[in-house]
């Protein structure tokens, strides 16, 4: 189980450029500490940096009507937030919201544009990522239409563990009731399964996992699907 301790801060994306190529990208960013909450990206807006999150970890927040949201991908130094800049799009319909507070390298829009064009190594690096998470946004999607809530909660705890680095994090029953689509009765009911069967502690906002084999057994197959898919297109 890990340990309340924080891996050392870098971005696997970047780490998997050749040197010269990621001495250049590292050279066009600077180094930001994001707080829990931080709105990124609202709809509508200019895509005005990318973000390669390093100790902190950002939600993409779909919008479905005026009262309602639904949160359908997570950001941690596994990958990136910008995306479609690659892709020559200026805005995107999800908000980007910090779910865990830490850093971020932060590059102005129009530099990794540049950056783009500049390094095939980083070209590549970014469309594998892309694949990966229109697939990880595929799979939510398929997630949230056919498994129970308590095993995609048990799926989004592991996918939040993974990037906090930590067996403690923090996660309001609001920001949990958006993740899975339902009331915060859902919430307590489902939190309350796992708590029960020994595998979380949840009290004021602390989130604890306890029994990380037991809560991927409580889990879909989407929790590994995702893990398959990133291995596969992004190594």
């Amino acid at each position: 189980m890990p340990s309340n301790q924080r891996a050392p801060a870098f971005n696997h994306l970047l780490e998997a450029l050749p040197e010269r190529d990621r001495r250049g990208v590292l050279d066009g960013c600077e180094s930001v500490d994001l707080s829990f909450a931080d709105v990124l990206y609202a709809p509508g807006m200019p895509f005005a940096h990318a973000y390669f999150p390093t100790a902190s970890f950002i939600s993409l927040i779909m919008p479905v009507d005026t009262a309602s949201s639904l949160e359908v991908g997570l950001i941690g130094d596994e990958g990136m937030f910008g995306i479609a800049l690659a892709l020559g799009v200026d805005g995107s319909p999800m908000r980007a919201v910090v779910q865990g507070a830490g850093t971020a390298l932060r590059m102005e829009a129009a530099t990794f544009v540049r950056e783009l064009a500049r390094s095939d190594a980083l070209h590549r690096v970014v469309d594998r990522y892309i694949a990966f998470q229109l697939g990880q946004l595929a799979q939510t999607a398929a997630c949230t239409r056919f498994h129970v809530v308590e095993a995609r909660l048990a799926r989004w705890l592991l996918m939040t563990q993974d990037r906090a680095h930590a067996s403690t994090f923090r996660v309001t029953q609001e920001f949990l009731a958006l993740m899975l689509g339902v009331r915060r009765v859902g919430v307590t009911k489902a939190a309350g399964s796992l708590q029960r069967a020994g595998l979380i502690r949840y009290s004021r906002g602390d989130m604890t996992v306890l029994e990380r084999r037991g809560l991927k057994t409580a889990s879909c197959g989407c929790y590994k699907a995702d893990l398959d898919s990133y291995k596969r297109f992004v190594g």
